[in-house]
Order: structure tokens, then C-alpha cells, then sequence
């Protein structure tokens, strides 16, 4: 299947050449073509430039995009929407002023979804979770990371990533699996969390292994969930099971976890509400990656990463969802984007750059996916008539996306 769209006007994102991900002032640049043609063939992007040299050869499909720009559909890096029912009791608790370690420690949070989970049949979980994943897709995200870690026990943390693993199958999303076994410390194991790791590292991760359910291994780093110690002993063993570590870090307190994340070449380090100097030192000129989770922020009413503190630094700053139950009921990347502008002072093209290349370099996916590049996938967002991109996170709450392709087919 052949297909060329013709009279965009404009082509965004366009790299002529694959890049890992861009950092500091190279945020700001965001290339584009005014003007413009794309042919896809199946689920691969062919060919590009200005309508000038627009092909004549014969095509399946045309498709005209006059007053319509382009853009490769968002990379998501950071979700945990493999979960069962909801937590919108939750939501009044913090409305009423609860803070979200007081609903932790009265049997809320992260415990509250992990009882519900065990509670539910794998098919029904999937059921669930497709739905949410359905959503995202026609909301534009074209790669998604998930995450286990409303388990808790050894068969559920096991059947969350099964799920996972079905939705790759089934679905045409680029998706990778994260095992977040350590993501808070079950009842059962309140007085003895040694042990808890124990089980994580000596029994589940050995049939992860087995059964290839997971990219990488994460770890909730954390004042009151898992210290520094804790942290280098789940990464130590996931090293051995090929389990390559995406962390979270400093959401909270600021406790020592960015060292860890980079001592063991973490691929990236999501939620850095919390950043000191140190932080961005340690940051510096390595290739894990800082991501911001702001509809997070949003939801609890915490502070927002300091993205220009980190980007005027020099780092680079991927944008994720964190789209979970608790703490960020959301998966929509364009308001994440508008988020990233509006809070976080980030500006279109920033936004852009830390949603697309960025987001795909924090999945170890940016050979495949995340820009406008000849034999990258087919992943695109085509918008409505808008006066320019500026205008996705400008008007906030809008749907501008028209039509979302993946891997060539439109979803």
C-alpha cells in the first residue's frame, strides 16, 4: 500500500537523518517543510520534501492535506494504564485536602489498585486495559511504555505483564514492557520489606526472563517506598535478567536516586518534580534521559519539573503521561504538551521535540519511531486546518488532530 499526501502545509519534525534525541538550545529547533509531500509505503515513511518535486508515480491512495500539517504521532514513555477499576473515591479524599501519602497510609494509593488487580481475572484485565489503550491511540500517541506494578504479588505483577504482552500482540502501537515489581511494599509485607525484594528478584524476575515479558526494569525511589539501597539491589539483579533501568525519582524528596539512575546507566529518570544542583551535574553529558510527567503536577497540585532549569542546563527533557489511576487518570499527550508550554515554560517547539524524538530515545525506540525520517515507521498525526503547531498546545482542551496513522494504516 502506496499512499502520498500532498499540500501540507507543513511537514513537522523532519530529520534527514536518525538522531538519538536533542538537548539544551538544540530543543528549540524544530525542522520543518512548508509545503510539503509524504509518501508512506506499507508501514514505512519513503520519501519527502516540498511540493516542487512532489512524485508523479503511480500511488494507492492520495490524500490531500491543504490547510493540514504533519507531525509523528507522540511517544509516550511513562504509563501504568494496565489497571483495574478506578480510584475516584480517591479523588474526593484529596479534594477534602488529603495529600497523597495520607491516602497511602490509610489503604489508598498504590495498595488500593493492587487489591483490586489481584481480584481480577486476566482476561477481564485485558479487556480493561485495551480500552484505555484504544483511547490513546486516537488521541495520537504512537509508541507507549506500560508498567506492572498495581500486582504486588508474584502471579499478578506476572499477569499484568502477560496483558502486556497481548496488546503488543494485538494492537499496532509500538509498546514496551517495564516490570515495576518495587513500586510500593505490599500489607503483607509492611515489617519485612527485605524480604518483598527478595521475592521480586528471586521469583519473578527469573519468569519474566522466561517468558520475555519485559524491556526494562523500574523502581519507585522514594522517601517511605524504597531508598537508595534498595534501589541499587533491584537494579543489580535486573542487570543479570537483562532488564535495563528506567527509574523514578525525586517525585517527592530528592534522596539520592539520580546518582543510582546514572551509576547504572539507567535509560531514564522519570517525574524530577524535585531537582537540585547536584541532579543536574550528575545529569550532565550521560545518555540517561530526565522525563516530566506534568499531568501528574497537574492532578496532585505539586510542583511541575523545572524544565527550563534542566534544558537551559543543557540537558535533553522527554514528556510522558504517568497515565495511572492514582495520580494522572489521563493518557493525552496533546494536553501534556499544552501542560509542558503552559506550566512548565517550555516553549512549542521544546514541547514538540521533548513529546516526539525525545519521548522515543527514553523507550530505546528512536531508530523506529519519533520523527519525520525516511524508514522510520509510518506513526503520523495529521491535524485539522490550524494556523500553525503552535496551535496544539495553544488551545488546550481542542481536539486539532484530524486522523492518526500507525505503522502506515489509520487508526
Amino acid at each position: 500500500m502506496k499512499i502520498l499526501f500532498k499540500n501540507i502545509k507543513e511537514l513537522v519534525q523532519v530529520r534527514s537523518e536518525s538522531i538519538l534525541f536533542v538537548a539544551g538550545e538544540q530543543m528549540k529547533n524544530l525542522p520543518t517543510i512548508r509545503n510539503a509531500y509524504l509518501v508512506i509505503e506499507n508501514d514505512i515513511i519513503s520519501d519527502f520534501g516540498t511540493m516542487d518535486n512532489c512524485p508523479d508515480s503511480h500511488v494507492d491512495e492520495t490524500i490531500d492535506a491543504t490547510g493540514k500539517m504533519i507531525l509523528p504521532a507522540w511517544c509516550d514513555s511513562h504509563t501504568h494504564i494496565v489497571y483495574s477499576g478506578n480510584r475516584e473515591g480517591e479523588f474526593n479524599d484529596r479534594i477534602n485536602g488529603l495529600s497523597y501519602e495520607e491516602i497511602a497510609s490509610k489503604g489508598g494509593g498504590i495498595l488500593n489498585s493492587a487489591k483490586k488487580l489481584q481480584e481480577t481475572s486476566e482476561d477481564e484485565l485485558f479487556e480493561q486495559s485495551k480500552v484505555r489503550l484504544e483511547e490513546v491511540m486516537h488521541l495520537g500517541t504512537g509508541a507507549i511504555e506500560i508498567k506492572s506494578g498495581y500486582g504486588l504479588t508474584c502471579d499478578s505483577e506476572l499477569k499484568m505483564l502477560r496483558v502486556i504482552k497481548r496488546l503488543k500482540e494485538n494492537y499496532p502501537i509500538e509498546i514496551k514492557a517495564t516490570f515495576l515489581g518495587a513500586h510500593a511494599i505490599p500489607a503483607i509485607y509492611r515489617n519485612n520489606k527485605h524480604n518483598y525484594l527478595q521475592m521480586l528478584i528471586n521469583d519473578v524476575m527469573p519468569k519474566i526472563a522466561n517468558e520475555n515479558l519485559a524491556d526494562y526494569v523500574d523502581i519507585f525511589c522514594e522517601t517511605g517506598y524504597f531508598n537508595v539501597e534498595d534501589t541499587e539491589l533491584i537494579l543489580e539483579a535486573g542487570k543479570k535478567y537483562g532488564l535495563i533501568p528506567k527509574i523514578h525519582v525525586n517525585q517527592f524528596t530528592a534522596i539520592g536516586g539520580v546518582q543510582v539512575a546514572v551509576k547504572y546507566n539507567a535509560l531514564s529518570v522519570d517525574h524530577l518534580e524535585e531537582v537540585c544542583e547536584e541532579d543536574i551535574k550528575t545529569l550532565s553529558n550521560t545518555s540517561t534521559m530526565p522525563v516530566a510527567l506534568p499531568g501528574c503536577s497537574y492532578f496532585l497540585s505539586i510542583p511541575y519539573t523545572p524544565a527550563r532549569k534542566l534544558i537551559d542546563a543543557g540537558l535533553p527533557l522527554a514528556l510522558a503521561t504517568d497515565y495511572n489511576p492514582g495520580s494522572t487518570p489521563s493518557g493525552n499527550m496533546n494536553f501534556v504538551v499544552s501542560t509542558a508550554c503552559i506550566k512548565m515554560k517550555m516553549n512549542a517547539e521544546e514541547a514538540i521535540n521533548a513529546a516526539t524524538i525525545n519521548g522515543a530515545y527514553a523507550m530505546g525506540l528512536e531508530k523506529e519511531v519519533g520523527s519525520i525520517t525516511v524508514g522510520k515507521q509510518a506513526n503520523l498525526l495529521l491535524t485539522k486546518p490550524i494556523n500553525s503547531y503552535v496551535s496544539i498546545p495553544y488551545s488546550f482542551g481542542s481536539d486539532k488532530i484530524e486522523k492518526v496513522f500507525l505503522k502506515g494504516k489509520q487508526v
